[in-house]
């Protein structure tokens, strides 16, 4: 039904790697290219990158795609990136209170829009951000809606100004963002200095595998994870005639509601649909 290599791996990307470099990592040592990962991180982050194998990357967008970081946030300077990658373009010398940041992050939950960092990799009429930026030209940048679903204080050093944030948002929030803005509000300016991925979806950082430890294409297959258990949509299993049918591109009657639904063969992901009516509108098939 499926390839070897069929599955997701959920890899703790070092700092100083590209996302992309990861993959290409992978690509290395399982000779494939159908390898793609489900969000990007920073160079200078670290944490959970999950990464799909084979025909999983057809079930990317399938994947629940809230994260989950755990940023530190350097209060009293402001840089060009947002992190430690910038140069610092202000500095303040002014002190703030556990009690005024507290009241300061209630601007930041629930849903909200967010000014993407000049350097960051959103196209622009097809170049990125960052091009721009490193070139000194202007270019309207438009605020983009997020969600953030928890913000918590995990510590705070008040002689140091330093701010440690646990962060449970939408695809597509920048951390960074969040701590510039959160110094602009409190007046003393901020980036960020640290930040760990610590979930993607339902895989989480204590169940992520060390690049280091890959080193060959048994190791990585040895690490991959069936996705079938990840994907949050409502399942329904085939009987040997329908699966025919489905595997001839021929859609099933089913008694699962509207929507996105998985079938599925022998406890295995037969086909991605969508249900009308009862009826199910095939979108992807593995079988």
């Amino acid at each position: 039904m499926e390839d070897k290599l069929f599955g997701c791996i959920n890899i703790y990307k070092p700092t100083g790697m590209t996302s992309h470099d990861v993959v290409s990592v992978l690509r290395r040592l399982v000779g494939i290219k159908q390898i793609g990962h489900t969000g990007t991180l920073d160079p200078f982050a670290e944490g959970v990158l999950l990464v799909c194998i084979g025909k999983a990357t057809r079930l990317i967008e399938y994947m629940a795609d809230d994260k989950a970081y755990i940023g530190t946030v350097q209060l009293g300077k402001t840089t060009t990136t947002y992190d430690t990658e910038g140069e610092v373009v202000k500095t303040s010398d002014k002190k703030v209170s556990l009690e005024e940041i507290k009241i300061a992050l209630e601007n930041f939950k629930g849903e909200i829009e967010q000014l993407p960092p000049k350097y960051s990799a959103i196209k622009v009429k097809g170049k990125k951000l960052y091009e721009y930026a490193r070139k000194g030209e202007e270019v309207e940048i438009k605020p983009r809606k997020v969600t953030i679903n928890e913000l918590r204080i995990e510590n705070f050093d008040q002689q140091n100004q330093t701010l440690e944030l646990y962060i449970n948002c939408s695809k597509g929030t920048y951390i960074r963002s969040i701590a510039n803005d959160l110094g602009e509000v409190l007046g003393t300016g901020g980036y960020l200095t640290k930040l760990v991925r610590i979930k993607a979806g339902k895989f989480r950082v204590e169940g992520a595998v060390k690049l280091d430890d890959l080193k060959s294409e048994e190791d990585v297959e040895k690490n991959l994870i069936y996705p079938l258990e990840y994907l949050d949509y409502p399942k329904y299993e085939l009987n040997e005639a329908e699966k025919e049918k489905v595997s001839h591109g021929i859609s099933v009657d089913t008694s699962l509601s509207d929507g996105v639904s998985i079938l599925t063969y022998s406890g295995k992901i037969a086909a991605v649909c969508k249900i009308q009516n009862g009826k199910s509108v095939l979108a992807k098939v593995f079988i």
